[in-house]
């Protein structure tokens, strides 16, 4: 199958034959249709985040089953799915607990004396969050995937598997805001965005979108923001706190960045959560005031607390009733090819979401 293979930080991926192993007895071959280009997978291309190589990025995806293991009964060939990087093992303290997304997945590896599920020439190809969704197909554990309805349109769908579980789960799973809530998003690329519809799913009252590109302002306008700062133009932590009389009860930052961060907390009003769902680069601080968390919070989530096979078909049903405008995340279409041109244009920050669409 055709593949992008990272092989070293900041450089192309190489668009590569790579040979599948057989699945396994919980394994399931799936025909890709569509994933998204994430921040996630930026940060890895970029040197920000460490992940042995090579290495097949890409996590957010839809597609097909082709193919089920022996012991597989939750799938069979031919049903649409949805791939999450929250995968669980269904064994360890964090599955027990209801807490899945803590997991890591990590008994859903394969052993280090089988072979490899990808490789190229005898040499191992990592799996990303042991998805590798930059490729025709995909050989995974059957915990990576959620099985959704069959009338979505996968093109669209792949979304839920990241950006819309990680943007609207933190707002309903994480921070748990409030009907009349006031709430302030940092970012509005695609899970940011995704951010913006889960408040107003939840009833906040305000929702205050923050970006520096006019363009992604307007969209998450569109989506239910009632209003809009423009941070290349002014202070976004007095404009948020003369807005709203003093402060939030709830903030999000979805961008990754120390000061948007520590910009986060300063516009809490008393009583208020600040949720920090972007990726910093490994090593990055924030500063936050001690006497400030003496009457603020300061929380990260992981994957919006996703529980994937209960989230993600609600998720898809919102979309289906027209609850949720994904449709409209998707900046352009392209193909496994304009996988190096679509990261540049992620980091240029031109971009909502890219999608890769396979025929």
């Amino acid at each position: 199958m055709k593949a992008a293979v990272m092989y070293e930080p900041g450089k192309d991926f190489e668009i590569q034959d790579v040979q599948l192993s057989n699945p396994g007895p919980n394994e399931v071959l799936v025909r890709t249709a569509a994933t998204g280009v994430c921040h996630s997978d930026l940060h890895v291309q970029k040197g920000h985040s460490q992940y042995p190589l090579p290495v097949v990025l890409g996590h957010e995806a839809a597609g097909v089953v082709e193919e089920v293991g022996s012991a597989v009964r939750y799938v069979t060939p031919g049903d649409h799915v949805v791939t999450c990087t929250a995968v669980f093992c269904g064994q360890c303290r964090f599955c027990m607990t209801g807490r899945p997304y803590l997991c890591g997945g990590a008994a859903t590896r394969r052993a280090k004396h089988e072979a490899p599920r990808l490789s190229s020439e005898g040499t191992k190809i990592n799996q990303y969050i042991h998805v590798g969704a930059f490729a025709e197909q995909m050989l995974v554990h059957e915990n990576v995937i959620t099985k959704i309805r069959s009338d979505a349109d996968l093109e669209v769908i792949c979304l839920v598997g990241c950006a819309v579980v990680t943007g609207i789960g933190a707002v309903v799973n994480s921070a748990k805001i409030e009907v009349g809530s006031r709430v302030a998003i940092f970012g509005c690329g695609g899970v940011g965005l995704c951010a913006v519809q889960g408040a107003v799913l939840a009833g906040a009252g305000r929702v205050i979108a923050v970006d520096t590109n006019p363009e992604k302002l307007e969209l998450a306008r569109s989506m239910g923001a009632t209003d809009l700062v423009d941070a290349s133009q002014v202070d976004p932590v007095g404009t948020i706190r003369e807005l709203t009389g003093g402060g939030v009860d709830y903030s999000f930052e979805v961008i990754g960045q120390k000061k948007t961060v520590e910009q986060c907390f300063e516009i809490l009003d008393i009583g208020g959560t600040a949720t920090v769902i972007g990726v910093m680069p490994s090593g990055t601080k924030a500063e936050i005031s001690g006497e400030g968390l003496m009457f603020r919070k300061l929380q990260g989530t992981s994957m919006g607390s996703a529980r994937p096979r209960v989230d993600i078909p609600r998720y898809v049903d919102f979309y289906m009733a027209g609850k949720l405008k994904l449709d409209d995340l998707i900046s352009q279409r392209i193909p496994l090819e304009g996988l190096n041109d679509a990261l540049r244009a992620l980091d240029r920050g031109s971009v909502a979401r890219s999608v890769i669409t396979f025929s």
